[in-house]
C-alpha cells in the first residue's frame, strides 16, 4: 500500500510534499531538526481559524491562564506559528553549534516557504507579510512561566518585525527581521523545546496540528496517552461543539496519517488514545554508525531526567549517541547506565536554572 494512500485507498490529508528534500533546507538549520518550544505547546496560544478571528481569547487550566488578545487584524493563527518554529529551530542549531543566540533572527523568505512547505509565489510572499503582521499584532498576558520566570504583563510573541523587498510598488517579500519577544527567548534558553515530525507542516487542517502538538507534549515517547474528549477539545482551544470535534478525531483515526502517533477513540469512555507509532527510532541519523547501539528502555530515561533536570532527554540521547560513535563506538557494559553518566556530565557542566516554587 502507498504511503499516500489509506486502508480505503483514499488520498490521507496530508498535503503533498511541495519541494525535494535535498534542496529543502538551505537555511542555517542544516540539519533539518523542527523545533518548538513546550509551552506554546501545550496551551493555545495561537487561533485554529482560516478567518479573521477577532475575538478576545481566555484559557485556564490547573492554575495556569492565558489571554490572547487580537489587534486590528485578527489573533496569530497556527499557521503563522510556522515563522516561530522556523526561528526556534534556527536557534537551538546554533546553540548546538556553539554559536551565540540573540533574540533577533533574520529569516529569509524563499527559504522559510520552503522549510514549511509552502509555495513561492507572489501570493505566498504576501501571506508570509501578513502572518508577520499577525504574530506582532497580537498581544499576551500569561502566568505560564518560560524558563524561572513568570511574566504577567502584556507582551507580544515578536516584539518587532523589518521587512525588506524588492524595489517598486509590488516588490517581493526578501527577507525578515524577527525579533523574538523575551518570553519566547527564556524557554528556549532553558531547552524547553520538542523535535516535531516533518510532516507537521503537511497536516492541512489547523486542528489536526493542534492534536499532533499536544500528541507530542504529552504522549512524547511513551507508549500511549489517554486523555477524555471534552479536555483535548479546551487543550486544542478549539470554538466548535464536541460533537463536531468528535467527528474530527474519526477522520483522523480512520485516516491514520498524524504523524508519530496512531489515533483510537474509547468511545465507552468518550476519550481518545494516542500510541506511538516510535518512527523516532527508524530516522536517519545524522552519524550512521550511532544505530548499532540498542534502543534504551523506558527506565534510562526516566533516570536520565533526574540526571539532567530541565534538558530534553531526547537531544541528549542524540548527543550521547554521536559522542560514542565519535569517540571510535568503544563497547558498553551497560548503554543505559553510560547514558545516564553522560547526562549527568552534562549537566555538571551546563546546569539548567530550575524553575522557582510557586508562592
Amino acid at each position: 500500500m502507498s504511503a499516500s494512500t489509506t486502508a480505503k485507498d483514499e488520498p490521507t490529508p496530508l498535503t503533498a510534499e511541495k519541494h525535494a528534500q535535498g534542496d529543502l533546507f538551505v537555511c542555517d538549520v542544516a540539519d533539518a531538526i523542527l523545533k518548538d518550544i513546550m509551552p506554546q505547546m501545550e496551551h493555545p496560544f495561537y487561533s485554529l481559524s482560516k478567518k479573521p478571528d477577532m475575538k478576545v481569547r481566555r484559557y485556564e487550566h490547573n492554575g495556569n491562564w492565558l489571554q490572547i488578545i487580537p489587534s486590528y487584524i485578527g489573533l496569530a493563527t497556527i499557521y503563522d506559528k510556522d515563522i516561530l518554529i522556523y526561528c526556534i529551530s534556527h536557534l537551538v542549531q546554533s546553540i548546538r553549534g556553539g554559536k551565540p543566540i540573540n533574540s533577533r533572527v533574520r529569516i529569509t523568505a524563499y527559504d522559510l516557504l520552503r522549510f514549511t512547505n509552502r509555495g513561492v509565489s507572489g501570493r505566498d510572499y504576501l501571506a508570509l507579510s501578513q502572518a508577520i503582521d499577525r504574530l506582532a499584532g497580537t498581544r499576551i498576558k500569561t502566568n505560564i512561566r518560560t524558563g524561572d520566570e513568570e511574566q504577567e504583563d502584556n507582551f507580544g510573541l515578536i516584539n518587532s518585525a523589518t521587512i525588506r523587498r524588492k524595489h517598486g510598488v509590488d516588490g517581493r517579500l526578501l527577507w525578515v527581521d524577527v525579533d523574538l519577544s523575551e518570553w519566547v527567548m527564556n524557554a528556549v534558553k532553558a531547552q524547553e523545546v520538542l523535535t516535531l515530525h516533518r510532516d507537521y507542516f503537511r497536516l492541512g487542517k489547523p486542528i489536526e496540528r493542534r492534536i499532533y502538538e499536544l500528541a507530542r507534549k504529552h504522549c512524547g515517547r511513551q507508549a500511549t496517552w489517554t486523555i477524555s474528549v471534552e479536555l483535548l477539545l479546551k487543550k486544542c482551544g478549539s470554538q466548535g461543539p464536541v460533537k463536531l470535534f468528535r467527528h474530527t478525531l474519526k477522520n483522523v483515526a480512520r485516516h491514520d496519517h498524524l504523524p508519530d502517533y496512531r489515533v483510537t477513540l474509547d468511545e465507552e469512555n468518550d476519550q481518545v488514545v494516542f500510541h506511538n507509532r516510535e518512527t523516532w527510532r527508524d530516522a536517519p541519523s545524522r552519524l550512521p554508525q550511532e544505530t548499532e547501539l540498542p534502543a534504551l528502555p523506558t527506565q534510562a530515561y526516566e533516570d536520565a531526567r533526574q540526571a539532567a533536570p530541565g534538558y530534553d532527554v531526547y537531544e541528549l540521547e542524540q548527543a550521547w549517541r554521536e559522542w560514542w560513535a565519535s569517540s571510535g563506538k568503544p563497547k558498553l557494559e551497560s548503554p543505559s547506565a553510560a547514558f545516564v553518566g553522560f547526562c549527568a556530565s552534562r549537566h555538571k557542566r551546563t546546569p539548567l536554572r530550575p524553575r522557582s516554587a510557586k508562592k
